[in-house]
């Protein structure tokens, strides 16, 4: 377990019975917050490079989803997009955070994006870090491993530490960190971790997702950061620009050198990004509710 500097707040939120444990940074009972969820693989603690300094203007929250770290893993749990994305309307409802200001990797983005589908009204802004809706596009070779019955439990069956790292060295930039692709594969260690993710890869329908989720969000256009290493090989980086197909006004940022995982090979590039477009989010929305403010007096 990464145990997080103590200057920043942990505690845990249980939602319907499922445990998820939370780090904050910034002020503790704003109701409007930068949210951070991860992805497959994924713990809160990945988000630190950009959750310490977010808390400087803005109350920034990271959450371990069930399935994963230190999370709950129950067996009945529905690990499916819809499934997670109720967890995460739970968990923003337990700490009183009534406006979003969303970060996303990897699987967080449906997770993510279809709360924001589902909860317009509460969606601030959008932060896609190789993630977003995926048009047009169809499983990469693992998540096929994953997807297949008996495949996908004798690839963990029979994982090993070397093996992943030389996996790991194979399909990402030479600036991916070995001490990260072992963090991932210590992840992935968890019984309860290896039954969710077999079971959320089994039980998610791309097209239908995407035909679900991408008119509502076309309906309701927040503003929108997308941040993508050039050299993913699961998710393409083709997949950058699409994302202006339903964040139209989006600005994408392509990191040429950087693989699947930005925020382990390519911090400083990443949080160079990400926080400016925070910031100015975060500080549109207090001028916003000034003026709503002001206009009731």
């Amino acid at each position: 377990m990464t145990i997080s500097p103590p200057h920043l707040r942990t505690t845990s939120v249980t939602v319907d019975g499922v445990r998820s444990p939370v780090i904050e940074a910034g002020q503790a009972d704003a109701v409007e917050a930068v949210v951070f969820v991860h992805g497959n693989p994924g713990v809160a603690e990945d988000w630190l490079p950009l959750l310490e300094p977010t808390g400087a203007f803005a109350r920034a929250v990271a959450i371990t989803m069930p399935g994963y770290g230190d999370a709950d893993k129950p067996h009945d749990l529905p690990y499916t997009v819809p499934g997670y994305a109720r967890h995460l309307a739970g968990v923003l409802d337990a700490l009183g955070i009534l406006r979003v200001h969303l970060v996303l990797h990897d699987f967080g983005g449906p997770w993510g994006l279809q709360w924001a589908a589902d909860h317009p009204q509460q969606h601030a802004s959008t932060t896609l870090i190789n993630t977003g809706v995926i048009l047009r596009e169809g499983w990469h070779a693992l998540a096929k491993v994953w997807r297949t019955p008996g495949l996908g439990e004798l690839f963990f069956a029979t994982s090993s530490r070397g093996g992943m790292r030389q996996f790991m060295k194979r399909t990402n930039p030479p600036t991916f960190p070995q001490a990260y692709g072992d963090h991932l594969y210590d992840l992935y260690q968890d019984k309860g971790t290896r039954r969710a993710v077999l079971q959320l890869y089994r039980r998610t329908p791309i097209a239908p997702h995407v035909a679900a989720i991408a008119p509502k969000l076309r309906e309701n256009p927040r503003p929108a950061l997308v941040v993508w290493g050039a050299k993913d090989p699961y998710l393409k980086v083709r997949l950058a620009e699409r994302q202006r197909e339903v964040f139209r006004d989006a600005t994408v940022t392509i990191l040429p050198d950087s693989g699947h995982w930005p925020l382990a090979d390519a911090p400083d590039a990443v949080i160079a990004a990400v926080l400016p477009f925070l910031r100015a989010q975060t500080s549109a929305s207090l001028t916003i509710l000034h003026t709503e403010d002001t206009a009731r007096m």
